[in-house]
């Protein structure tokens, strides 16, 4: 439920993080001179503010407006000044050649049943979006049921959140055009693709969830005051959608009240359509939960938890019986069985209790599988209801495996395998017998064998062990000359598991070793692991980043010239803090979509909700003093040489606002003192990441990885 409100999915950031403006596919000259524009002249108009006697002056408030014409003509400007450059960088076109073959092959996803149809998703290799096809039963012949590639002639419209009505008959999807956060659902006949009902508008950080065959629960803010893009959002309702009605009929279900005014609400049916389960929550961690029995003759809602002290969420239930995934009391997270009559947590009886690994769940089947994180990597037992073990899932080796969800009724359920160097591979699983089977093996143009992956341990400035995963290809000289990106992110209980992606694999291909620390702030090691990089603790998450890199050179793999960091979101406020306080540590410093001002985030869309990792200035004077203590836009210094760097953003980010890493690049551009160019790179009609066109993520990669190996020496 809470990750819909995350800052970013941390496998959206390894595989194809958003963060660049568009380039044309052009032909570009093979030359060892790089010539610099003068960068665009950014006016100061100093705004005063005082925190706890503390003045504070922010020269480049006026980047925050989005809609002004001076900040257009800014974003132009910069943008012409980061292509010129990108332009003239060596080894464009082959770069370009090596990313789009390596993304040109066939990809689908696991089959799922509504209906008389079996759906999939498949992209041809290099399709902007995926398109989602059916076949019927009794039928071999398949058909398109969605292309979102016809949506918009660039592919910068996206789909996600397909859901279908019981019977299969109807169909609800969420559309976002740009990047941005805010979505339309638009319901179909699901056998003639013809609309059923008018558009539903203003949907924000929502699901969508079917009541039976009559209707749908979904979550939207009331319209800002101001830009979309950028004014703050905090009042955030759940509605219900009857078919057949108009959308200004549809009814408030949780949320209305002044005393339910939360920044975080969504609502999820149960499979058996019994219970509404409501979500409310302030922060990305913690949440409240209700549920309405949808067979009851009231709307009364039955209180399971009134305080946000957990993560739990109801993840099945049968009759009167409930079974919630909670980390309450359990840190690394357990199953806990209740009842209707008796929901609340003083009656739970353990079913699947905590162990000192991190527990995710899912269902299908009529199993529990226990996805259990090892030093981040997976490891799967099945359960039956009564909280029996059945058995391990045999996995393939180190890395993620993820699924193995679906009905309750479902012969067969699936779930993908894959590491940094293995690109995902498709399996079956027979829930009765547990007989597994590659279902799908990847299409993709790598030799695998040729590169290792393997993870070691380090220890970090206050004596943590820390694990990191190191990439590279086989035979690798240690001798501290090879191009390294080292990735992080560190935050909001996010946890870096091992996954494949096209793009890192091109930077394996270039020779580049590729490292990911799992540093503090995740949640590789359960609730307290978090609780160790948040607030008055955050700076364990950067001393964590550092140690990495120190370990990677003290090893031979690299060096301080040869290193370049890499993270987005709460990855790229990572690598800002990081340069801002180490500016020799990296040669090349790539952060993207950045929250790079710790002192405003929380007034801009819905940054609020992140006060439980951060904190605000707001809160004391000692989490004010310790803010200002490392935000990057307010701990750039003059006379510093900083590295080669590349801010990429979006002008459609409504999660991180672009103004950011704008006010960043501002003082970056005004203060350096060493040759090495800061540019950043404004990406058009993209948001936070999700939906990015696979042209747009070739043109990105193109970009980052030339500037890159450009300024590590390898050109």
């Amino acid at each position: 439920m809470m990750n819909t409100v995350k800052l970013i999915a941390a496998s959206t950031l390894v595989g194809a993080l958003v963060s660049a403006c568009s380039t044309p596919n052009e032909t570009t000259p093979e030359s060892d001179t790089v010539s610099l524009q003068t960068y665009p002249t950014t006016e100061q108009q100093p705004v005063s503010e005082v925190y706890f006697g503390t003045e504070v002056i922010d020269p480049y408030r006026w980047l925050e407006d989005d809609r002004s014409e001076e900040t257009g003509a800014w974003v132009k400007a910069q943008n012409q000044v980061t292509h010129d450059y990108l332009q003239q960088l060596p080894g464009r076109d082959r770069l370009r050649e090596r990313l789009t073959r390596l993304m040109d092959y066939e990809r689908e996803s696991a089959p799922f049943i509504e209906g008389d149809y079996t759906y999939f998703y498949r992209n041809d290799g290099l399709q902007n979006q995926s398109v989602v096809y059916r076949i019927k039963d009794g039928s071999t012949d398949e058909e398109i049921f969605l292309d979102p590639n016809t949506f918009s002639d660039d592919g910068t419209v996206s789909m996600s959140s397909l859901r279908f009505s019981d019977d299969g008959s109807m169909a609800a999807y969420q559309l976002s055009e740009g990047g941005s956060d805010w979505r339309t659902i638009h319901i179909i006949d699901a056998t003639t693709k013809e609309p059923v009902d008018e558009v539903i508008r203003n949907v924000k950080f929502s699901g969508i969830s079917w009541r039976g065959n009559v209707g749908i629960y979904f979550s939207r803010y009331d319209q800002p005051d101001g830009s979309e893009l950028s004014a703050k959002t905090d009042h955030h309702k759940l509605y219900y959608h009857a078919i057949g009605t108009p959308s200004s009929q549809d009814s408030v279900v949780f949320g209305a009240g002044a005393d339910q005014k939360y920044r975080y609400v969504s609502g999820s049916v149960s499979e058996d359509n019994r219970y509404l389960a409501i979500y409310a929550a302030n922060t990305t961690s913690g949440n409240e939960l209700y549920l309405q029995d949808l067979q009851s003759e009231t709307d009364a809602l039955i209180t399971v938890l009134d305080h946000e002290e957990s993560d739990t969420s109801l993840v099945h239930s049968e009759g009167d019986t409930l079974f919630f995934q909670t980390n309450l009391d359990a840190p690394n997270t357990k199953l806990a069985r209740a009842t209707v009559m008796q929901p609340t947590p003083d009656a739970w009886i353990d079913l699947i209790p905590e162990t000192d690994n991190v527990l995710d769940l899912s269902t299908g089947g009529g199993y529990f599988f226990a996805h259990y994180m090892v030093d981040a990597i997976s490891q799967i037992t099945q359960y039956n209801t009564a909280g029996e073990a059945v058995r391990t899932i045999e996995l393939p080796g180190p890395g993620t495996a993820s699924g193995l969800s679906g009905k309750v009724n479902a012969d067969t359920l699936y779930y993908t395998f894959t590491n940094y160097k293995t690109p995902s591979t498709l399996y079956s699983l027979n829930p009765s017998s547990g007989e597994s089977a590659v279902y799908r093996a990847s299409k993709a143009q790598f030799a695998s064998d040729d590169y290792e992956s393997k993870q070691v341990f380090y220890t970090s400035k206050d004596g943590t062990r820390v694990p990191m995963i190191i990439t590279h290809q086989k035979g690798l000289s240690l001798e501290g000359n090879n191009p390294t990106m080292l990735y992080g992110y560190g935050g909001f209980n996010i946890s870096l598991t091992p996954s494949f992606s096209s793009t890192i694999a091109a930077w394996l291909e270039e020779g580049g070793v590729y490292a990911v620390a799992n540093m503090r702030g995740g949640g590789e090691y359960g609730k307290a692991w978090h609780l160790a990089g948040t607030k008055l603790k955050k700076q364990n998450v950067f001393d964590d980043f550092i140690a990495a890199g120190d370990y990677l050179v003290e090893r031979g793999y690299t060096s301080h010239d040869k290193l370049a960091i890499r993270g987005g979101s709460n990855g790229g406020l990572l690598v800002g803090a990081v340069m801002t306080q180490q500016p020799s540590f990296a040669a090349v410093a790539l952060p993207a979509v950045g929250v790079m001002d710790m002192l405003r985030y929380h007034t801009f869309t819905a940054g609020a909700g992140w006060a439980y990792d951060y904190g605000t200035a707001n809160d004391s004077a000692e989490m004010f003093e310790y803010l200002l203590g490392y935000s990057p836009v307010h701990n750039v210094k003059a006379d510093v040489h900083y590295p080669a760097t590349l801010v990429t953003t979006a002008d459609h980010d409504d999660r991180v606002v672009p103004a950011h890493s704008f006010k960043f690049a501002a003082h970056l551009q005004a203060k350096q003192a060493g040759d090495a160019p800061v540019l950043i790179r404004i990406e058009t009609d993209a948001g936070h990441g999700a939906g990015t066109p696979t042209s747009k993520v070739i043109d990105q990669y193109v970009d980052i990885f030339a500037f890159t190996l450009y300024h590590l020496g390898q050109r």
